[in-house]
């Protein structure tokens, strides 16, 4: 019997009831009332019940009974009023298809996420789907962080729909702009958060010749080399190297511009914190000379506590500059001329500390007319 006869066997039958006609395309929503292993039956509310094939139920070939159970309500898709047999012929991939390009598009121009399966890794990303619209995910977009893409295989990802092109079965995703968007979220968070002498567990990222930049969780700081320690540092790696896990505290934070400051020395441990009450104005103390300039000599008299020598005060001699009679780590004795507490600095002096001994004095007795250089040779370099 050709398609033709049948078509009209069953609009002559159609014509003798009231119901409503259902054509090819139409999206009819039914209820599921038989499975066997080679079909489906659906309840359509019409004249005649739909009939899905196994190939229309899924695209892997899948059992029917593994796709759709009794009584579910389901969505399907008209591929033909009549199929010869007394059915209509429906589509559930169809159906599927329709609802899901839909929804991708709606979530494509709202720019909104969805959640897709990743099946497999190919040349140049991942092939995810939706449903059963494939959807490609670049290697360069599957992650802010360097990954294997083999380890996102067979999970489900949440992403955004960057290209979308039905007629050339081109649909883009990207999880990337999702965990930037995260990450972004959170980095903000943190520089809210961030408080002036909180301390923070942080990673060292990069030595640079100024300082060390640490990583607290999302956000990156500087290290100045003068906070490394309270000791003097020529080099940041004398004190820490790349990938060390360090405690720091919070210097300042400008949020606005994105700026921080931290602290790698213990703020309870400052030096002139510790040390200021043992020093005296008059008292003698024992050094160890840390930098030359032009006017004079700084002497450091306790560990990250150094005062300067001026050059009127090294020797009464006439020399042209502290380096004639000085070096670099030489120890000897130097007395306190003034403290200042408020602003951090100590006025020294090494010709008064030379004559205040009685052992300079006994010396002088005997030994008169040496110079500065032979008075400090009993005074071991380092």
């Amino acid at each position: 019997m050709s398609e033709n006869i049948k078509d009209n066997i069953m609009n002559e039958f159609l014509n003798g009831y009231d119901v409503k006609r259902i054509s090819t395309g139409e999206i009819l929503r039914g209820k599921v009332i038989e499975v066997n292993d080679k079909e489906a039956i659906v309840n359509i509310n019409y004249a005649f019940d739909g009939l899905i094939t196994k190939e229309e139920l899924s695209l892997d070939d899948k059992n029917p009974s593994d796709v759709l159970k009794v009584d579910d309500e389901i969505e399907v898709y008209v591929v033909s009023p009549n199929d010869g047999e007394g059915y209509v012929k429906l589509s559930l991939i169809k159906a599927l298809a329709i609802k899901e390009k839909d929804e991708i598009n709606k979530a494509f121009k709202g720019e909104n996420n969805i959640t897709v399966y990743v099946k497999e890794e190919t040349k140049g990303g991942l092939i995810a789907y939706y449903g059963n619209i494939r959807v490609f995910i670049p290697g360069s977009l599957a992650s802010r962080e360097r990954i294997e893409l083999n380890i996102l295989v067979g999970k489900s990802l949440e992403v955004k729909i960057i290209e979308l092109d039905f007629r050339n079965n081109k649909v883009v995703a990207s999880r990337r702009i999702i965990e930037d968007q995260e990450y972004e979220i959170k980095r903000n968070k943190l520089w809210s958060s961030l408080k002036e002498g909180e301390k923070k567990t942080g990673i060292i990222k990069k030595l640079v010749k100024y300082g060390a930049f640490v990583d607290i969780g999302g956000i990156e700081g500087l290290i100045h080399i003068s906070d490394l320690s309270w000791n003097k540092v020529n080099r940041p790696e004398e004190v820490v190297k790349e990938n060390d896990k360090v405690e720091v505290y919070i210097g300042s934070v400008d949020p606005k511009k994105q700026r921080l400051s931290l602290i790698l020395k213990d703020v309870n441990k400052e030096p002139w914190t510790l040390h200021q009450d043992e020093i005296k104005e008059g008292n003698i103390y024992e050094g160890k000379v840390v930098r030359l300039t032009s006017f004079g000599a700084f002497v450091e008299i306790f560990d990250g506590i150094e005062g300067l020598v001026h050059i009127t005060e090294i020797t009464d001699d006439n020399i042209s500059k502290p380096s004639d009679v000085l070096e670099i780590n030489q120890k000897l004795k130097v007395k306190v001329l003034n403290f200042d507490k408020e602003n951090k600095k100590i006025s020294l002096s090494i010709k008064e500390a030379i004559e205040g001994s009685k052992e300079y004095l006994n010396y002088v007795d005997k030994e008169e007319g040496l110079s500065l250089g032979e008075l400090f040779k009993d005074f071991k370099f380092e």
